[in-house]
């Protein structure tokens, strides 16, 4: 299954160090599947979006992954993909970028045909540079906001109703970002997504953060002095205060780390999928 981790920092940039795969798999792992891509995305000051992201279809790719990488930003989104639609290339690598916005999915859809008719009806097609079915979601979404002068919220609400209503869905777990917001789905109930709202913990910066998941790390001295929301696949440390979202939550966070959540989405999708629906390898990239 796909890992996203989101991190919104407030109205001021930060440093933090991040290691896309934590560190080599124990000889115990080797059996586990290994990841096919990792990126991770940031905005500069002039709220620019900046993405590196490799396919890791060779052993040797993993060197990329394993990288310390120090980064400052306001916003922050990392991913690692177990491919379920399209080759292990550049282009089907997530976060991807679109009207200075920055992406990532985890989850599944099938209907592509009739997602692609929409997205020619919208004229944005040739915002669909891979073949897989997250940035085709993210062209709908994309296109919805521009019909919606602009407004991410209601773009969003607009186009994951329109999958619901009209495509097969197993899941359509996503975090969205700018250089000053996060928005995050969880629809319907298929793969958990999880939040935390971190005060300031230490002033000295003796309490710094310290992020981990099996795959994704985030280190940052400079958030034991500022508050920050952390969003992702599965909780990352002890903290008490992760919990995972309900189904058909859709989250938005400002620059003043207000964390709101509603439920805008139908309680199910007109047409569910289930991993049995999918062939082996698109429901092994699904199993946690």
């Amino acid at each position: 299954m796909c890992r996203m981790f989101g991190l919104h920092a407030g109205s001021d940039s930060v440093r933090a160090t991040f290691w896309l795969l934590d560190a080599p798999d124990s000889l115990a792992d080797q059996s586990k599947r290994e990841p096919d891509g990792a990126g991770i995305g940031t905005f500069d000051t002039e709220g620019n979006p900046h993405v590196a992201k490799q396919p890791l279809a060779a052993w040797e790719d993993h060197a990329f992954a394993r990288e310390a990488r120090v980064l400052k930003s306001a916003t922050f989104l990392a991913h690692v993909r177990y491919a379920s639609t399209g080759a292990h290339t550049l282009v089907n690598t997530h976060p991807f970028e679109q009207d200075g916005r920055l992406f990532a999915h985890n989850g599944a859809f099938s209907g592509l045909g009739v997602l692609d008719r929409r997205l020619a009806e919208y004229g944005v097609s040739d915002l669909v540079l891979g073949q897989t079915d997250s940035e085709r979601l993210f062209a709908l979404i994309t296109a919805e906001i521009r019909r919606s002068d602009g407004d991410v919220g209601k773009g969003v609400i607009k186009a994951v109703r329109w999958v619901a209503a009209h495509l097969p869905v197993l899941s359509l777990n996503f975090i969205l970002t700018t250089a000053t917001d996060l928005w995050a789905v969880r629809y319907p109930d298929t793969h958990e997504l999880h939040l935390l709202k971190r005060p300031p913990a230490n002033p000295d910066g003796e309490d710094p953060l310290d992020a981990r998941s099996p795959r994704i790390r985030a280190h940052s001295r400079d958030l034991s002095r500022s508050g920050h929301v952390l969003v992702a696949t599965e909780p990352m440390d002890g903290n008490p205060g992760w919990h995972a979202l309900d189904p058909g939550a859709f989250v938005h966070v400002g620059p003043d780390l207000e964390v709101e959540v509603t439920y805008p989405f139908p309680e199910a999708p007109a047409r569910r999928l289930m991993l049995s629906d999918l062939s082996p390898s698109a429901a092994a990239s699904q199993t946690p």
